[in-house]
């Protein structure tokens, strides 16, 4: 919140959903780290999310995750915004990671919502509005049913949408019509937001304000500058920057996320392609195809 009691809408643009770097024997690569906030920032986009579940969230330990904050607040020097993911489908676990956490630093907290046990629409209310009340910094929702099993509907958005302390949507649902009853009733100020590198300026055009995004790991410029001129309203720049990346789209998940975006940045050596199990490194296949899209 700013002094006139607004929420600050700070993250138009693009936000990179960080990878997490890692050594060959899978500990977390710091070196790597660094070199991947460097990258993103030097390619111009506007803020960086940590401890995603792009950034293997699930896999990482609480000690790992402390340090990637500490290292990233440290490193990154106010250069850019800092968004930290913290999430769980134990309300009350994720509320004790809002107390415990030094947020200082981070502009917002981005929650994914629960996954597996599936809340009704009633129970991801009470979640979502527990963790608001918890949490020190403004609250992002994460809307991405293909991983959680649930979806957070327009209307049960909207409802949060009231709440002072929750800001926007990371919306990764892929249904547009829903994205345009959320633009189309949302408050001025809250935040729409792509979480679907490929429906960005499409967003954008209805009332979304960038993207929280995986494949500007690897493409923070041209991410960036297809976002940037998409807000500005330079529609066919937007669709050629878009056009451009589209081949290569697909193969980021095809072996799951973010199996085929570490294949990249290990190509253009920014960091490894080690990811931790139950996922594996992206096959010889996999990146020939990667190799061919580049």
């Amino acid at each position: 919140m700013n002094n006139s009691g607004s929420r600050l809408p700070v993250f138009y643009g693009t936000g990179v959903a960080l990878v997490t770097p890692f050594t060959a024997s899978f500990a977390v690569d710091y070196d790597g780290w660094r070199r991947l906030l460097d990258f993103c920032i030097e390619g111009g986009v506007e803020y960086l999310v940590v401890n995603g579940t792009t950034g293997e969230s699930p896999t990482t330990t609480a000690a790992e995750k402390t340090e990637l904050l500490r290292v990233a607040k440290e490193h990154v020097a106010g250069r850019v915004p800092l968004v930290y993911g913290i999430g769980s489908n134990d309300t009350a676990a994720a509320e004790e990671a809002l107390r415990t956490t030094d947020l200082h630093g981070v502009a917002a907290v981005l929650s994914a919502s629960p996954a597996y046990n599936k809340p009704s629409q009633a129970g991801l209310v009470a979640h979502y509005q527990h963790l608001a009340d918890a949490s020190p910094v403004p609250l992002l929702l994460y809307n991405v049913p293909g991983r959680t099993a649930s979806n957070l509907t327009a209307e049960t958005t909207l409802r949060l949408a009231q709440h002072p302390n929750i800001i926007g949507i990371k919306e990764a649902s892929g249904l547009m019509e829903q994205c345009l009853t959320i633009a189309a009733r949302k408050p001025k100020d809250f935040l729409l937001i792509s979480g679907d590198d490929m429906l960005t300026p499409a967003l954008i055009s209805c009332g979304g304000v960038g993207a929280i995004s995986v494949l500007a790991n690897a493409y923070p410029k041209r991410f960036s500058d297809l976002t940037r001129a998409a807000l500005a309203g330079d529609f066919a720049t937007a669709r050629d920057g878009l056009f451009h990346l589209l081949p290569l789209n697909p193969l980021m998940y095809e072996e799951s996320n973010p199996v085929g975006v570490k294949a990249v940045l290990e190509s253009l050596g920014v960091c490894g392609a080690a990811v931790r199990l139950p996922l594996l490194e992206a096959t010889e296949g996999l990146k020939d195809r990667i190799r061919k899209a580049l």
